[in-house]
């Protein structure tokens, strides 16, 4: 009997005690999608839903060779990034992009938990910006991210086409900036840009949910579909309908919601 053949995908970020986001939240997503996933482990946090505890950090010596590990045997067709925290850690995923031809990168620029603390220090942002976007075929950045990359105040739908637009233009990469903290409107809408194709991706807010690790998932979902074969606007798309899903069907652990990554 021959056995089934799954595609593989990497993620590079930190891992959430609490399961809900993380390497936890990326390994769900792409199990749900039928994609092998393997891991290289930024920080180490001591977290909940409601707050990050502790946040140690990996060397960047064991981050370079958990993703020469991964590469060597089980080569990955895409790969994302996570919760990355310092410059340092960056540059060794950078210098990495650096010495080959390598698989999609989907940069998910992890700055601020969702309870407010500090992932991404300040000094890595520069890092971030001039190191790694260069390399990345998109980053996704949510509503604050995106103001950092562009440095500007962002506050309707068309701040956040002009943003992604100039995200496009600066760093050479797709963009989809996330519109779910928009205030004032009935609808999640999302924008992506790659330099060529826009798509305005909407949904209605599912209300009395409050949920941990939807752009850890959503970006997991991009790159597992990524993996699986699809292209970029197809990727995006099928993502923004499996992540506005996995919030619709949330379950409960203890007294929070947690997303279904599994709804499928």
């Amino acid at each position: 009997m021959p056995f089934k053949s799954f595609p593989i995908a990497l993620t590079i970020a930190g891992s959430d005690s609490g399961g809900g986001a993380g390497i936890q939240a990326d390994l769900k997503t792409f199990a749900s999608l039928g994609v092998h996933g393997t891991t290289a482990i930024t920080c180490l946090t001591a977290q909940n839903p409601k707050s990050v505890i502790r946040i140690q950090a990996a060397k960047p010596e064991i981050v370079r060779q958990q993703i020469e590990a991964v590469f060597a045997e089980l080569k990955p067709a895409a790969v994302k990034t996570g919760m990355l925290f310092s410059a340092d850690i960056i540059r060794a995923v950078a210098e990495f992009w650096q010495s080959g031809k390598r698989p999609p990168l989907i940069v998910d620029p992890v700055m601020v938990s969702t309870s407010g603390a500090k992932l991404l220090k300040d000094s890595a942002i520069r890092v971030l910006k001039t190191e790694l976007l260069p390399h990345a075929t998109l980053i996704t950045p949510n509503l604050d991210e995106a103001e950092i990359l562009v440095g500007e105040k962002l506050s309707s739908i068309e701040d956040l086409r002009s943003a992604a637009k100039k995200i496009n233009a600066e760093f050479g990469c797709a963009a989809l900036v996330k519109g779910g903290h928009l205030r004032g409107g009935k609808e999640a809408v999302d924008i992506f840009f790659d330099g060529k194709t826009e798509l305005l991706l909407s949904a209605p807010f599912v209300k009395g949910v409050s949920t941990h690790g939807t752009g850890c998932t959503y970006s997991a979902a991009i790159t597992a579909y990524l993996a699986s074969g699809k292209d970029l606007p197809t990727a995006v798309s099928k993502a923004k309908s499996y992540i506005t899903e996995a919030i619709a069907q949330s379950v409960k652990a203890r007294t929070h919601f947690v997303l279904n990554s599994f709804w499928r």
